[in-house]
């Protein structure tokens, strides 16, 4: 009896909460991807595995917006990763490891969240780039995702602010606080993005600063266990533009990553820095991608993209050349089949233990490296 009045009150009050709240909404949504990967060298084997997010990162999270008035919203969005093969948290098993955020939004002026967000590269040159779309994705990415275009890590205890469009343009900026009463720019990001969309035409730049982030002076700070870099600094930049005709888009897009005082490339990056050498304390990576996509049949599309990577680690100057082929099949507007082959060579490593390795897999023991998945995608 006791439990059946609980159970009754507790209904009430969701009843009259929605009466309430009548514009509130929260959405439930996801995502996932699962498929079967050939590689023909990790660490000197060929494997075949199951993997989950060869493409997207599987997710589900909870979207939600309250309507004040006047053209202004209160919005949250609470946003889980797993790995569909085990059942594991991702992102450093966070609850919300990808997005944990709330904050206002106004039609006139635009929105302002806080919480853990995407940073301005990832928001305005990430859909430009293969690997920011479900065109290429996790493993379309450079070299160590040195760019985080493929969002390998997030910014927590940030603030962001995103502009409504005035005539195609679009700016926001973000700021990631260290959390630091002794050092406020111990592990502290900052970044900011514009773009422009005239017709099919779309335009695109940003910038992102991370201090200390990856090292053990400031756990709890902007970017911390999910780092790809260890590092004093990272500053990356990037410009990008893409063109749709007909079925087709094509683009371009350029980054730069500079780091100093480098000591180690983090678990988040697709291989591991314990046989590299970084003695030098520095590394740079200029990434030069070129794409394209063309819808064949309304559900049928074929997507690629060569990135060229100059860089400086190590001692050396590594050059990664990298082609991503895809092909995709909607089964219907929620679920589609894809097929995914990547290659990568690296070249001019001297002795510095420097492979291939592509984003999402483990090192290969040479230059070269080769990957192909199917896959099933599913959205809810």
């Amino acid at each position: 009896m006791k439990k059946t009045l609980i159970s009754l009150s507790a209904m009430a009050a969701l009843g009259l909460a929605g009466t309430a709240h009548a514009q509130s909404s929260v959405t439930l949504y996801g995502l996932i991807d699962a498929g079967i990967t050939y590689t023909n060298n990790q660490g000197g084997h060929s494997n075949v595995q199951e993997m989950s997010g060869a493409v997207n990162g599987s997710r589900w999270g909870l979207r939600g917006a309250e309507d004040l008035g006047g053209g202004l919203k209160a919005v949250f969005t609470l946003e889980n990763g797993f790995n569909i093969g085990t059942g594991k948290l991702g992102q450093g098993s966070r609850e919300f490891g990808r997005q944990a955020f709330v904050g206002l939004t106004s039609s006139q002026y635009g929105a302002l969240t806080l919480g853990r967000q995407y940073d301005s590269v990832v928001d305005y040159l990430g859909p430009l780039a293969l690997t920011g779309t479900g065109y290429g994705g996790t493993q379309a990415a450079h070299p160590f995702d040195n760019d985080n275009l493929d969002n390998s890590f997030r910014v927590s205890n940030s603030v962001k602010y995103q502009s409504v469009k005035y005539g195609g343009l679009k700016f926001g900026g973000l700021y990631g606080f260290s959390n630091d009463a002794g050092g406020f720019a111990t592990n502290r990001a900052y970044s900011f993005g514009v773009s422009y969309n005239w017709n099919s035409l779309n335009v695109a730049a940003g910038y992102l600063q991370l201090n200390n982030s990856g090292t053990s002076l400031n756990s709890s700070g902007a970017v911390s266990d999910d780092a790809t870099f260890t590092a004093k600094t990272q500053r990356t930049w990037g410009v990008g533009a893409n063109y749709g005709f007909g079925a087709a888009t094509v683009g371009l897009l350029v980054t730069q990553t500079h780091l100093s005082s480098l000591t180690g490339i983090g678990s988040s990056a697709s291989g591991t820095s314990s046989g590299i050498s970084l003695a030098s304390g520095s590394a740079r990576f200029n990434n030069y991608e070129l794409n394209g996509r063309y819808q064949l049949t309304p559900a049928l599309s074929i997507s690629g993209a060569y990135t060229y990577t100059d860089s400086r680690i190590a001692g050396v100057s590594p050059k990664w050349n990298q082609f991503t082929l895809q092909t995709d099949y909607a089964l219907s507007k929620r679920t589609d089949v894809y097929l995914e082959g990547v290659y990568q060579h690296v070249s001019d490593t001297g002795n510095s233990s420097i492979h291939a390795v592509i984003n999402g897999l483990s090192t290969s023991d040479t230059n070269q490296q080769v990957a192909v998945t199917v896959g099933l995608r599913h959205r809810f």
